[in-house]
């Protein structure tokens, strides 16, 4: 039987119409569209085209989008390209729980000789907005935050730190890479003014995000070349990729309030199969507002690793970093106060456009089955 997988959050499968969508620019619409040819005008079109979907999904308009290479990438132009922009101010506010793409760019200024403030979140997973405020001032460049805690699903009071940081003139930088397509995002209505988007969290392909600029806002490029994306991502543009996105961007929009309640229902119906299986199942921020798909559990007196390593059934992630044998926490967690041992014992399962209610009621006992055997030895469950 194929494994269930429920690694959403991790990465997603390309959607058909997304394949569709891109084929005929690996074929025969291979023009380079910075050329003037008719041939690179067809591939400059489905740039533009795909440059549309992608500001139409989030609430902008299309010459605030530039096309980069993941939402990695986006976040580096948008917090270290801020910071440039802002040499008098020496402060960056951000959160505890960010994604690594923003915190190791906090973590490069910060060595830089920026003072780098990281507001804690509560044990539910939010950040409260008058933790971040609070650290808000006249020197503040810029603030950044991220949307959707990308281990445990958890909306951060994006809107809120924005008119904070705004009072005082700073930028706002928001990393959505979790939450486009899950949830609404619109970037009027949270106030951002810049914005990260990582294509393979919404169907779309591997090597393809965006960046949104506000109007206004000159961002000096992150990498040097020619003039593409006018002059503020040089590089030939993947033409593919980027109808692909855009192809990804559409449906999303077309389909959101559907994908999202019907992921809530699998959710629920998960976390209940598990629950009734396992006592003392602990849903990570349960009380708080949490994307749809997400579920971040821990079960007890057995590692979140050995858990899915002896679960070949079940694809998904237990946010804890091993190396060389030696399996430390999330950072994420501990963040949350969480003692280790606790830690340990995550598992992320994040659901899909593809999951149904069968893969969920097989994961839920194949998980339940196998945490009853591990936990029965638990010497060796957390050895």
């Amino acid at each position: 039987m194929r494994p269930i997988y429920l690694d959403h959050n991790g990465t997603t499968p390309v959607d058909p119409e997304v394949l569709e969508a891109m084929l005929p620019y690996l074929r025969a619409e291979y023009g380079n569209a910075s050329t003037t040819h008719p041939l690179g005008q067809r591939a400059r079109r489905a740039v533009e085209r795909a440059r549309e979907q992608v500001a139409s999904l989030i609430g902008a308009e299309p010459g605030e989008v530039v096309f980069t290479s993941g939402g990695t990438e986006a976040s580096n132009m948008a917090i270290r390209g801020a910071a440039a922009l802002r040499p008098e101010r020496s402060g960056i506010v951000t959160t505890a729980i960010e994604h690594p793409a923003t915190e190791e760019c906090c973590s490069l200024l910060e060595r830089g000789g920026r003072r780098v403030t990281r507001a804690r979140a509560s044990s539910d997973g939010r950040v409260a907005a008058e933790a971040m405020t609070s650290a808000i001032g006249p020197e503040t460049a810029l603030v950044t935050i991220i949307h959707a805690q990308n281990e445990i699903g958890t909306l951060q009071p994006v809107a809120e730190v924005a008119r904070g940081a705004h009072a005082v003139g700073a930028l706002v930088h928001a990393d959505t890479a979790q939450s486009v397509g899950k949830v609404p995002v619109d970037v009027r209505a949270l106030g951002v003014d810049l914005l990260s988007i990582a294509g393979h969290k919404l169907y779309a392909p591997k090597g393809i995000g965006a960046l949104y600029t506000r109007a206004g806002i000159e961002l000096p490029p992150l990498l040097v070349g020619a003039g593409q994306e006018r002059g503020r991502r040089p590089g030939t543009e993947n033409v593919a990729f980027i109808a692909g996105l855009g192809e990804a961007c559409r449906i999303a929009m077309s389909r959101l309030s559907e994908d999202a309640e019907r992921m809530r229902r699998l959710a629920q119906a998960l976390l209940d199969a598990l629950r009734q299986a396992v006592p003392d199942l602990l849903l990570v921020g349960e009380a708080a507002e949490r994307l749809p798909n997400t579920l971040n559990v821990i079960f007890p007196n057995v590692s979140g690793r050995q858990l899915l390593e002896s679960c070949p059934a079940v694809i998904a992630s237990n946010g804890s970093a091993c190396h060389a044998g030696d399996e430390t926490p999330s950072a994420i967690l501990t963040a949350l106060g969480l003692p280790s041992d606790q830690a340990l014992g995550a598992v992320r399962l994040s659901l899909g456009r593809t999951s149904s209610p069968e893969e969920v009621a097989a994961a839920a006992a194949a998980l339940a089955s196998t945490w009853s055997r591990l936990a029965a030895h638990p010497a060796v469950a957390v050895a």
